[in-house]
């Protein structure tokens, strides 16, 4: 594959620093880029995906789908000759483990109420 075909990325995490960037191909899809997030994510973050389903990746002020390429998402920048693109990851667990989570949290409270008619 050429050179000069690969779309330079790199991802900005929740604290400001950044992962990569890394070399795609127009063709890759937003899910392997996730993949590759996440496995090269660093380990000493308190904050960190267990799954690619985890990771939301924002570029261009949108949330991107998991079937867009990256040379779908790079459209808006067409005007940065040999720029690296910058998408930030966000970290979001999956619904179900969080609400078990806070079941977990609630169960320790509880609170006593008193009602008296006179």
């Amino acid at each position: 594959m050429p050179e000069e075909n690969l779309i330079e990325v790199k991802f900005r995490l929740f604290d400001g620093s950044d992962v990569g960037p890394f070399r795609f191909s127009p063709a890759s899809t937003v899910a392997m880029l996730k993949d590759r997030i996440v496995a090269e994510w660093p380990k000493d973050k308190k904050i960190a995906p267990k799954a690619a389903n985890d990771v939301k990746l924002i570029s261009g002020g949108k949330i991107l789908e998991n079937n867009k390429t990256v040379g779908q998402c790079k459209t808006p920048f067409g005007e940065l000759p040999n720029g690296v693109i910058t998408m930030h990851a966000v970290v979001q667990p999956s619904v179900g483990k969080s609400k078990s989570e806070k079941k977990i949290d609630e169960a320790p409270k509880k609170s006593i109420c008193a009602c008296a008619i006179m």
